[in-house]
């Protein structure tokens, strides 16, 4: 079995969440750089069959910002919410959450409903872009949003206007941009596990 190249296991380690960015545009080449990582994602029997939504216009991504924050702001907030959940649902009832960090692309990835590998496809093609990002020294991160209001009418009908299909619904989602900030610390992993039967 080959080993991974070294390089590929750096750039796995470097990637960070990065919740700040600069007006700053990626270039079209930089994401089609990263698109192309996405698009080469491993999917269930070789389906294919993510669809890549990407908002680059500053207008659009500011309303769906404000109407995410809409919703959010009148659900309940609920101790037995996922805590991300309950942190969206905090900031917006206070007013000024923008889900996006203020990044200058959102890349949304959605699947079919009926297909019983869509998220785990639009996982690793999100994760494919996240590392292809770090790799031309962008910032990036995960932001899962969309996905926890894909079926909130509101939402639902605005996507639709930006191509989301009637039988698909979004699995992830990325942000992708510049930021100022001055160098991330190493993060050390003490979760995740690990059980060895040898």
């Amino acid at each position: 079995m080959k080993i991974m190249p070294k390089s590929v296991i750096e750039t796995i380690i470097r990637r960070r969440s990065v919740r700040r960015y600069t007006a700053e545009q990626i270039t079209d080449g930089e994401l089609e750089e990263i698109l192309k990582a996405g698009r080469y994602a491993p999917s269930g029997g070789n389906s294919q069959s993510t669809v890549f939504i990407v908002v680059q216009n500053r207008q659009t991504l500011r309303e769906l910002s404000l109407l995410a924050e809409k919703v959010f702001a009148q659900m309940e907030l609920r101790d037995d919410l996922y805590q991300s959940l309950r942190t969206s649902i905090k900031l917006s009832k206070k007013g000024g959450y923008d889900f996006t960090y203020g990044a200058p692309t959102l890349i949304i990835t959605a699947n079919r409903r009926d297909y019983c590998n869509c998220m785990a496809d639009c996982a690793a093609a999100v994760e494919n872009m996240l590392l292809a990002a770090t790799s031309l020294n962008l910032a990036s991160c995960w932001v899962n949003q969309l996905t926890w209001l894909t079926d909130h009418a509101p939402v639902r009908a605005y996507l639709k206007k930006l191509g989301l299909g009637d039988d698909e619904q979004v699995c992830a989602a990325a942000v992708f941009g510049h930021t100022d900030a001055r160098g991330f610390p190493a993060l050390d992993r003490t979760g995740n596990p690990v059980i060895y039967v040898k």
